[in-house]
């Protein structure tokens, strides 16, 4: 059986409220996110097939990742893409000291000024609107996803302490699973999707297959029925 649900249910939402699961909506709006990158296999193909639906969308970074692929993280921002705290080096929660998982989102968000300066720097001479988005991402709020979805209750307190805005999901992909076809893993987010949803996707090398196939179809079958994808 799987340990995952496409939809998250209503009771879990409701326990763990403190938490960002979806946005309340009566607009026709979607927040796509992505888990675990930048990475060179697949993160600059999902930045291609946002762009061709002006969508944007929410990443989710690893801080090593960054720090690998700094070219890459660039490209995200100078995109118009937010950008979220994903740790230094994707720590379960669960299983890590409570000590040791903050460091390691505080070494990640270092990573993520360092590098986001470092595109301001080397973006300053350029166009007007692309300084715009620099200066509008650098002054959004802190957001932080944990990986698999495991933080313990004190980490979750002491990050919300320091400015985080703890951000879950209400339809997850599951294009993680790699025992999945590539048209469940489609089916999990049509069948699940509405208004004010936030949707996940990992732009990760196991998850790359099922994302080429179900990413193109969400982006068209929701864009043909008049949904705008934002950022968080």
């Amino acid at each position: 059986m799987k340990s995952y649900f496409p939809r998250t249910p209503r009771f879990i939402m409701r326990f763990f409220s403190k938490y960002t699961w979806r946005f309340l909506s009566d607009k026709k709006e979607i927040f796509l996110t992505f888990d675990d990158g930048p990475t060179p296999e697949i993160t600059q193909f999902v930045l291609a097939e946002l762009k061709k639906y002006q969508a944007k969308a929410t990443f989710f970074c690893i801080g090593k990742n960054i720090q690998n692929h700094p070219e890459i993280f660039s490209k995200i921002i100078t995109d118009g893409h937010s950008i979220g705290n994903h740790t230094q080096n994707h720590l379960n929660g669960w299983k890590t000291g409570n000590t040791t998982y903050i460091d390691n989102v505080l070494e990640c968000e270092n990573n993520l000024q360092v590098f986001k300066n470092r595109v301001h720097l080397n973006t300053a001479e350029t166009s007007k609107d692309t300084y715009k988005v620099i200066e509008t991402l650098q002054d959004k709020a802190k957001l932080f996803r944990p990986p698999y979805g495991k933080v313990k209750k004190l980490q979750a307190q002491e990050l919300i302490k320091k400015g985080y805005q703890i951000i879950m999901w209400s339809v997850l992909s599951a294009d993680f699973d790699t025992s999945i076809s590539n048209e469940k893993c489609l089916e999990n987010v049509l069948k699940n999707t509405g208004s004010g949803s936030i949707i996940v996707f990992h732009d990760s090398v196991k998850a790359a297959e099922r994302i080429k196939y179900a990413l193109p179809k969400v982006l068209q079958h929701f864009s043909d029925k008049g949904f705008v994808f934002k950022a968080i």
